[in-house]
């Protein structure tokens, strides 16, 4: 979420474009930290079993967290409501497509085409309004594209059973692009510590529910053996978004915004290294493609 306003462009107001401040060392610190924390809260995402129970326990710790925020922090101001109900209803579609995209495909392989999506569906947008970027951004776009699609293709032909996968990812991307605009637009309107705690909030409770819904009175028997892992997912995700804001009061908006995609390059490894997944050297040139397309979009 970036400090603007609304009637900035589109892309001004997703990427925080022309943030022109330097980074301290403290700011690097905690934005790459946080770049960290959303690649490892996304591999537990992934790598609990049963990832359904993995998503509910995700939210029920986003439910625990935001509720004690929200009395103490008290309510939003009433025009950041329209905003809050449509980034948590945007977030809520966003965690069914990274489930599908996280039961359908490797780590690896999605979560770099997820991330990546976002900024360039963004940039794209754009283009197509008639608002034309520098030269330098529409190289990023250009560059992020071979990125995406080296990444589909995955060192050889794009396979049918790849599909719905890549569909999952690049819907989520989208959402990611979606809420992105919202969040940034809200910032006007309400503390992003409010926005940020009722808007989790609100969207916490859905997971939890279609799982119960789902498994009834065996949820709790199937969520014990990965409660601290689901509920540690939560936290990290919670706290990922929140170091990220705290670095954006530094003004340096548009750095910040390319240095916490190097989460593209750690998820890539993390699903290598800790989930066993096929990693190479065509898919990490791949997603190093689309982490140094959105570095370029930001300048």
């Amino acid at each position: 979420m970036a400090a603007v306003v609304p009637v900035l462009p589109l892309s001004t107001a997703v990427l925080a474009l022309g943030g022109g401040a330097g980074l301290s060392a403290g700011v690097v610190a905690l934005t790459l930290l946080a770049a960290v924390l959303h690649a490892v809260w996304n591999a537990i995402a992934h790598g609990v079993p049963d990832r359904l129970v993995g998503f509910a326990l995700i939210g029920a710790a986003y439910v625990v967290i935001c509720g004690v925020a929200v009395l103490v922090l008290g309510p939003p101001p009433a025009a950041a409501w329209p905003f809050i109900l449509a980034s948590a209803v945007i977030h809520v579609v966003y965690n069914l497509l990274l489930w599908a995209s996280y039961q359908l495909g490797e780590f690896s392989h999605v979560y770099p085409v997820a991330r990546g999506t976002a900024p360039w569906v963004v940039a794209m947008i754009e283009v197509a309004l008639g608002h034309i970027p520098p030269v330098v951004q529409l190289v990023g776009i250009a560059v992020i594209s071979v990125g995406l699609i080296s990444l589909a293709l995955d060192g050889g032909r794009l396979s049918r059973s790849a599909l719905p996968a890549l569909g999952a990812a690049v819907a989520t991307g989208v959402c990611i692009a979606g809420y992105t605009v919202v969040d940034a637009a809200a910032v006007s309107t309400t503390p992003v510590l409010v926005y940020a705690a009722w808007m989790f909030l609100l969207q916490g409770p859905v997971m939890p529910a279609i799982a119960l819904a789902r498994r009834k009175k065996g949820l709790f028997a199937q969520a014990r053996p990965v409660l601290i892992a689901g509920l540690g997912g939560g936290v990290m995700s919670l706290a990922a978004y929140g170091l990220v804001l705290v670095a954006q009061t530094s003004g340096a908006t548009a750095a910040i915004a390319a240095l916490r995609e190097t989460s593209i390059v750690i998820g890539a490894i993390i699903g290598t290294v800790f989930l066993g997944e096929r990693f190479g050297i065509g898919r990490a040139a791949a997603a190093a493609v689309v982490a140094a397309g959105i570095i370029l979009v930001n300048v």
